[in-house]
């Protein structure tokens, strides 16, 4: 089930302080953007149902002690969102997540700007 989409250019559904423009949200950053497509192409995969991703991000923003009224870590409830749900539905744990999203950061800053970042062998 797809979730329901309600919002028109003239009346675009927004979080408080959410970015956007006359056609609707925009995402600050690329890896925003990039964790909207992914969890749009896990749903669409079958990885999980809509329901369970609205109860997870729901949870999560519930959770939170410091509440964001701005919109500025929306896409952070995204990302830890999409690893609970890949963790509970697939063989990977949030572990190995974790220890590929560290070995990833670390080549990111190895590499130099523009040059394509690849894991070492022994990170894979």
């Amino acid at each position: 089930m797809n979730p329901p989409d309600t919002s028109t250019s003239e009346n675009p559904i927004l979080i408080p302080g959410q970015p956007h423009d006359n056609d609707g949200p925009v995402f600050r950053q690329p890896w925003e953007a990039q964790a909207f497509a992914m969890a749009v192409s896990l749903h669409k995969s079958g990885l999980f149902t809509w329901e369970q991703w609205t109860q997870t991000i729901g949870a999560l923003i519930a959770a939170d002690n410091r509440p964001d009224t701005t919109g500025e870590r929306y896409y952070e409830y995204w990302l830890s969102a999409l690893e609970q749900l890949v963790a509970a539905n697939t063989q990977i744990s949030l572990d190995l997540l974790k220890t590929r999203k560290c070995a990833w950061d670390r080549a990111a800053r190895a590499t130099p700007h523009g040059e394509v970042i690849e894991l070492g062998r022994d990170e894979r």
